[in-house]
């Protein structure tokens, strides 16, 4: 067995290629991101890896359009987006497949 805090994990991200993990794989990426209230993150895009934000606590906005607790949003290699935390948020994110450098400001 084996235990973490994800407190220790860098930007909430526990399962993937990189450090620290709890989970080494190149398979999927996975985190638990907590924003507060008015973070923000520039739009970019994937080319390989598709995302899935499960949005757990709170409202956020992501191009333009605003989501709560309970939404899914899938994000397709080279959709572009952006991120807003409208109020204090966790969200769950999957990367499929994990891909190292596969993010790209537009």
């Amino acid at each position: 067995m084996k235990t973490a805090k994800l407190s220790d994990m860098t930007k909430g991200w526990f399962v993937g290629n990189f450090e620290p993990t709890l989970y080494r794989t190149n398979d999927v990426e996975v985190a638990v991101k907590l924003y507060s209230a008015g973070a923000y993150e520039k739009k970019h895009y994937h080319k390989i890896a598709t995302e899935i934000t499960v949005v757990t606590k709170g409202t956020i906005r992501m191009n333009g359009v605003e989501y709560s607790a309970g939404d899914i949003i899938i994000m397709e290699p080279n959709e572009a987006t952006d991120f807003y935390a409208v109020t204090d948020a966790e969200n769950v994110v999957v990367k499929l497949p994990g891909a190292n450098n596969d993010k790209y400001e537009v």
